[in-house]
């Protein structure tokens, strides 16, 4: 959630911020809203403080042997016109806290205006695209022809973006996700969580899910849950409603999960293979920190999520999001983006973003800096370290061979019990 401050303060200025996103807001409602708000708050303050003013007079009215009735039947009609306000109260600040929700995140002040993805900068890149004496296969071709990946049988059991995974393509997947915790949590200070993977409202709202995108995402009826679409969810909400001290910050955290997604408004795009799944493993990474620190973690956090692609000498990119291309909850964001011969481009495969205090003032995230200073606002941040599914993604088509089978890369043999190929089918 934006700071309300800004909007009252700098209302140009933040029209033309969000402009910059392409965000189309009825700014005159979200004023009218905060205006009708205060003013509602005002008069049930004001009638609140006269109601503690005649209290305390009645008071020592009585004990002096006096006559309060006049005052017993003022206090009467002021506690009837608070009585009356409460219903307004409550509606204003529900309309208000609505159109505050709806807003998103400002962009940061560097971030580069664009007016889609293909205006995002590419800042660097990384290795080699591997060479092929063959025209290389796409996944889903390489996967059926080894049996690793059953996406028909995945559909019949549940529906379309659905797969199973069989044999070796689940072994591969499961060393992926041990090798992807193990490198954060032994070389780069993450904690490993393993969070729930279903949430109730208040913990989608608090990471900006809700209200604007629940029909993206898969819930239960009774209770009403929410299946997560990624660990951001429930490890950023670990301290909702906490006040941290310092010396818990930075806190960094990771976790596996499945995610899930309904995708939304995106049928008919990457119907085939495993890039658009309902259901898709991913290993997340979420930092809360001191507000002064949180752009210095942002290049940390990229770097760490780069180094699992590094690891597998996997060829990528780094792209820098433009303001129309910026996620709800982030202020500035990097794309990493390995390459994929068999479909000839690069696929997002992590998007680590800084969300500055936009999440933290939604779930109430604070820290005291000092003892006796009063609570401030977290930073929190986030990235994918890395999406499981699209790294297995891009170890078929980069280390496919000529015979059909797949070579393992050197720092998964340990994680499949030293096996150096996926073997070609018979």
């Amino acid at each position: 959630m934006i700071d309300v401050r800004i909007l009252r303060e700098d209302p140009e200025g933040m029209r033309e911020r969000m402009a910059a996103r392409g965000t189309d807001i009825d700014w005159e409602a979200v004023m009218a809203a905060d205006r009708e708000r205060r003013e509602t708050l005002a008069r049930w303050e004001r009638l609140k403080e006269r109601k503690n003013k005649l209290s305390g007079e009645i008071g020592r009215l009585k004990k002096a042997g006096g006559d309060a009735a006049d005052l017993m039947e003022e206090i009467g009609t002021v506690s009837a016109e608070l009585d009356a306000l409460d219903q307004p109260l409550g509606e204003t600040e529900r309309r208000f806290s609505e159109s505050m929700l709806d807003i998103p995140n400002l962009p940061d002040a560097g971030v580069p205006v664009g007016e889609s993805e293909a205006d995002n900068p590419v800042l660097r890149h990384w290795g080699e695209a591997p060479a092929f004496d063959f025209t290389p296969k796409n996944h889903w071709e390489i996967g059926e022809a080894l049996g690793i990946l059953d996406f028909a049988r995945g559909a019949k059991l549940t529906g379309a973006r659905f797969t199973l995974y069989r044999g070796q393509g689940a072994l591969l997947e499961r060393a992926l996700i041990a090798f992807m915790l193990d490198l954060q949590t032994r070389e780069h200070g993450y904690e490993e969580i393993l969070p729930p993977f279903l949430v109730n409202r208040d913990t989608m709202t608090g990471t900006g899910q809700l209200p604007k995108f629940e029909a993206d995402m898969f819930r239960t009826v009774d209770p009403d849950y929410f299946l997560i679409p990624t660990a951001e969810v429930p490890l950023t909400n670990i301290h909702r409603e906490e006040v941290l001290d310092a010396s818990d910050l930075p806190a960094y955290y990771c976790a596996y999960t499945p995610c899930f997604r309904r995708e939304a408004g995106s049928y008919g795009k990457d119907m085939r293979g495993l890039i658009r799944q309902h259901q898709f493993n991913k290993v997340e990474l979420v930092k809360i920190v001191e507000p002064e620190s949180s752009f210095e973690e942002l290049e940390k956090l990229t770097r760490d999520a780069e180094a699992v692609l590094q690891r597998l000498g996997l060829h990528y990119r780094v792209v820098e999001l433009c303001t129309a291309d910026l996620g709800f909850s982030a202020a500035k964001t990097y794309d990493i983006e390995v390459w994929l011969p068999g479909q000839g481009t690069y696929r997002e495969i992590s998007s680590c973003s800084n969300c500055t205090d936009f999440q933290a003032r939604r779930a109430a995230i604070r820290y005291r800096p000092a003892p006796k200073q009063r609570p401030q606002l977290v930073h929190t941040l986030n990235g994918s370290g890395l999406a499981v599914g699209r790294t297995l993604v891009a170890i078929m088509e980069n280390f496919q061979q000529g015979d059909g089978s797949i070579a393992v890369p050197e720092a998964l043999r340990s994680y499949m019990g030293g096996l150096e190929r996926i073997p070609a089918a018979k």
